[in-house]
């Protein structure tokens, strides 16, 4: 599967759904992105049940800002719309790979439960 853009519009469709999503960050004039680029698109290529997603931060500063991104190129990855990673810099193919190895082996619902105890706990401690 190749890669495909979001905007505004569908980002918030595209990370909240289920399976593993990864948005890339980047801009047209940035060196790193453009290294990162054949990387991301080739790992597209190989992992067919994985979306891989771009984001323009010149043509999407809101959506940008929104996303916290200080750094471009940036990777998020997402689960069944529950963000796991993100971390500015290009990556090399192994660590790419590595990332990927990892989101797929956690257990979601063990996930969840720590996230609902996590917000649990800050609830009950600003109460």
């Amino acid at each position: 599967m190749s890669t495909v853009d979001l905007t505004e519009q569908d980002f918030e469709q595209a990370i909240t759904g289920e399976g593993i999503v990864l948005v890339d960050f980047w801009a047209e004039w940035c060196g790193p992105c453009k290294a990162f680029a054949p990387i991301y698109e080739s790992a597209s290529e190989d992992h067919e049940d994985v979306v891989f997603a771009k984001v323009d931060t010149e043509a999407q500063p809101g959506l940008s800002a929104a996303a916290d991104i200080q750094a471009i190129p940036t990777l998020m990855v997402f689960r069944d719309g529950i963000g796991l990673f993100k971390q500015a810099g290009a990556l090399p193919r192994p660590a790419l790979e590595e990332i990927l190895q990892q989101v797929r082996a956690l257990d979601m619902d063990d996930v969840r439960a720590k996230i609902a105890t996590q917000q649990q706990a800050a609830e009950s401690a600003g109460a």
